[in-house]
């Protein structure tokens, strides 16, 4: 999903926002589901939108959930999230020359820094715009956190998300955003390959392992480009 550079400066906040906005429905509802299966863990009702206000990872998040909800120990937990959130370090990378002003305000927009907003950010250059990144993320933020709180506070009232399908609305819309990434040979093996190999190890790998591995196929859409 690629957005060129316009004449009068290029997009606003706003541009940002109206491109996320049909991803911020999912983001509520799924902030609603993990605030509901994070209650059910033993997290309590403050614990889970903290997490999600300073982590703000949906994949890491729920996996760390999961983990304690299964009897695991937070040091699993915290294993998992960190190794789904690695992939954070090279999209972070490629969005830090857009980051402007102090210190604490290039950490806070780096925060908004997540797939989804990383994705609808991308210009016809190559490079990030700053002003989607931040429309997209602040407006995914908003949701995730606000459907986490309705999940702790009002978890037994609301449906189980997965009853409305609503589980495969984010798997549909990664595939959705990874078809406006694929311009060529090299970002199509990549691509594949790296499902392949998250197939062939969800089975018998832990959490997290199979994307971490995945990432790996990008050295071959490197070395083919």
């Amino acid at each position: 999903m690629r957005h060129p550079t316009r004449p009068s400066g290029g997009p606003g906040y706003l541009d940002g926002v109206r491109a996320a906005a049909p991803i911020g429905v999912a983001a509520f509802a799924f902030g609603v589901s993990f605030g509901v299966l994070a209650r059910s863990a033993g997290m309590g009702r403050l614990a889970p939108v903290v997490m999600s206000l300073t982590t703000f990872a949906g994949s890491a998040q729920f996996a760390a959930a999961s983990i304690l909800a299964a009897g695991g120990g937070v040091a699993a937990a915290v294993a998992a999230a960190v190794l789904l959130n690695l992939r954070y370090g090279p999209m972070g990378l490629s969005a830090a020359s857009t980051l402007e002003g102090p210190w604490w305000r290039r950490a806070l927009t780096a925060q908004l820094v997540v797939d989804e907003s990383w994705a609808i950010a991308q210009r016809d250059d190559g490079r990030i715009d700053r002003h989607l990144l931040v429309g997209a993320g602040l407006l995914l933020a908003v949701g995730w956190v606000g459907g986490t709180a309705v999940g702790v506070l009002a978890g037994d009232l609301v449906a189980d998300p997965a009853s409305l399908g609503l589980d495969a609305a984010f798997p549909a819309l990664f595939l959705a955003l990874l078809v406006g990434q694929i311009k060529g040979r090299s970002r199509l093996l990549a691509a594949v390959g790296g499902a392949l190999i998250a197939l062939a190890l969800m089975p018998v790998a832990g959490p997290g392992v199979p994307i971490i591995a995945a990432s790996l196929a990008c050295l071959v859409g490197a070395r083919c480009s």
